[in-house]
């Protein structure tokens, strides 16, 4: 568990904050079916939330598919919270965690550059401001169109 400017990451489980978090990003999780296999993954996934006040803000869910795997399988912020380096203290406390268990790498889907979105284009610079890399582009993939790949090491060796 991390703290910053009265924001805390803890790891454990908040199906209706993460709900509400996703609810609030309307252009990113717009799609009912969507939000609920996220609420649904988020009580079984290993779960980073940063919490004020003890209200879920920010949301990480990990997906540990091999030893020295694993993947960010979602990352949201509330949109009231959104700028404010919550989205960079859940990479980095996932990325911690991770290197301290010995996974060696972490992987990040998202939608492609060849989509035109400026809301997308926002998110893939994000990652690659928090160390991710893209690897591969792949259409329907996660959903019929465009999906990029980006993977961030997690050791030096």
């Amino acid at each position: 568990m991390t703290q910053s400017q009265g924001i805390r990451i803890e790891r454990r489980h908040d199906p209706a904050g993460v709900d509400r978090v996703l609810r609030s990003l309307p252009a990113w999780f717009g799609i009912e079916e969507a939000i609920r296999s996220y609420v649904d993954q988020s009580a079984t996934l290993d779960s980073f939330l940063a919490v004020v006040d003890g209200l879920t803000i920010g949301v990480a869910l990990v997906d540990r598919h091999f030893p020295e795997s694993a993947e960010l399988s979602l990352i949201a912020v509330h949109a009231d919270h959104r700028a404010a380096g919550i989205g960079r203290s859940l990479v980095t406390a996932v990325a911690d965690h991770l290197r301290a268990d010995e996974c060696r790498l972490l992987e990040v889907h998202t939608v492609g550059p060849s989509f035109p979105d400026a809301g997308y284009a926002a998110t893939r610079a994000f990652y690659r401001a928090v160390g991710f890399l893209p690897m591969h582009e792949f259409d329907g993939l996660d959903w019929e169109g465009p999906t990029l790949i980006l993977v961030r090491a997690l050791t030096t060796g």
